[in-house]
C-alpha cells in the first residue's frame, strides 16, 4: 500500500515466485489468549480509504462507476447453524504493542491446519503481528473447540511488498490442539479460484466495531459487482471492524452452511460506508493457499 493510502487509513485503530513466511510468535495454548483478554482485543478496522487514493490502483480501462445495487442483506447475526458455525471464528494477534482482532474461516487444507483471512490481519504497517490464534465459534470470550495457535503467517508478495489493498490475502496455518489437527476438530470448507466476479455470495465475520460487539457470527447475502476503484469485488454490507478477513462464499447452502470461499472482507470507501470490498482471489491468492497448505 502506498503512502498516501496509508495516510487514509482509519484503524481504531500471476504466478509469484516466492510467498513471504514468518513464524507467528506466540504463547503455549491457553497461556496468552484468556477470555478476559480475548473480550477486550481491540477490532482491527476494516480498513477505509478515499476514492482518490485507491484510483491508482485500477487498471486502464476498467470501469469508474457501477449501478446502484438493490438492498440484499446489510448485516445479520447468522442463526441458521450448520458448518460455518465451526469454520469461522475470530483472529487474535498483537498489534503495535495492542491486541487486536479480525475474523478468518478454516479451508480445507492437505495440512489440515489453513485458515484464510485478510493481509492486513497478518501484517500491517510493515511489521508482521504477533501472538497469532484462531477461535473457531467464538462466542464472547468462549473458545468452545480450542484456541488455534499460529505456527506460521503468510501474505501474498504484493501485500508483503507494499501492502497493495489489491492483494489483501492472508493465511495462517495453526498447530495441534490436543494432538488433533483444526479441521479435524472444525471440519472445513472449500476454496476457489479464478472465479467470475458478479455471483450471489455470502459473507461472514465477527464485526466488533459499533453497531456489532464482537460476540456474533455475523452476515450480509447478495449480488457482488465489479470493484470500481481496485481489481476486487464488492457487496453491499455494513459489517464494520473486527469482520476484516472473514470469508466471502459462493454457492453457499443455508440449509448446510457449507460453501467455496472465494474471497475476504478487506476494505470500505469512505464514501460508500455500506458496501464491503474483497480482493479477488487469482493467482497470487492460490498460490498462497498452496504454501500454506503444504507447511
Amino acid at each position: 500500500m502506498n503512502r498516501a493510502v496509508k495516510r487514509l487509513i482509519t484503524l481504531a485503530s500471476a504466478l509469484s515466485l516466492s510467498l513471504v513466511a514468518l513464524p507467528a510468535a506466540h504463547s503455549a495454548p491457553g497461556t496468552y489468549w484468556t477470555p478476559e483478554r480475548m473480550r477486550s482485543a481491540v477490532p482491527l478496522d476494516t480498513l477505509t480509504v478515499s476514492p482518490s487514493a485507491l484510483r491508482t490502483t485500477v487498471a486502464t480501462g476498467a470501469p469508474t462507476t457501477i449501478e446502484p445495487l438493490a438492498f440484499p442483506n446489510g448485516g445479520s447475526a447468522w442463526t441458521g447453524g450448520g458448518a460455518v458455525v465451526k469454520t469461522a471464528g475470530r483472529v487474535f494477534f498483537t498489534y503495535q504493542g495492542r491486541n487486536a482482532s479480525c475474523s478468518g474461516n478454516a479451508v480445507t487444507s492437505a495440512n489440515k491446519s489453513t485458515v484464510i483471512t485478510a493481509g492486513h490481519c497478518v501484517k500491517l504497517d510493515g511489521a508482521y503481528h504477533t501472538n497469532v490464534a484462531f477461535v473457531p465459534a467464538y462466542n464472547n470470550g468462549n473458545a468452545p473447540y480450542g484456541t488455534w495457535n499460529a505456527r506460521a503467517t503468510y501474505a501474498t508478495p504484493q501485500w508483503d511488498a507494499s501492502e497493495d489493498i489489491n492483494y489483501d490475502i492472508g493465511s495462517i496455518v495453526v498447530g495441534q490442539v490436543g494432538g488433533q489437527y483444526l479441521t479435524d476438530v472444525v471440519g472445513a470448507q472449500g476454496i476457489a479460484f479464478n472465479q467470475a466476479k458478479a455471483d450471489n455470495m455470502y459473507a461472514f465475520g465477527y464485526p466488533a466495531a459499533s453497531p456489532y460487539d464482537g460476540t456474533k457470527l455475523v452476515y450480509c447475502s447478495g449480488t457482488t459487482f465489479n470493484a470500481f476503484l481496485s481489481n476486487g469485488i464488492g457487496m453491499t454490507c455494513n459489517m464494520t471492524g473486527g469482520a476484516s478477513g472473514g470469508p466471502w462464499f459462493k454457492t453457499f447452502s443455508e440449509a448446510t452452511g457449507t460453501g467455496t470461499l472465494n474471497s475476504v472482507n478487506s476494505y470500505k470507501i469512505n464514501f460508500f460506508p455500506n458496501w464491503m470490498f474483497g480482493p479477488y482471489f487469482g493467482a497470487d491468492a492460490q498460490n498462497l493457499y498452496a504454501k500454506a497448505q503444504a507447511a
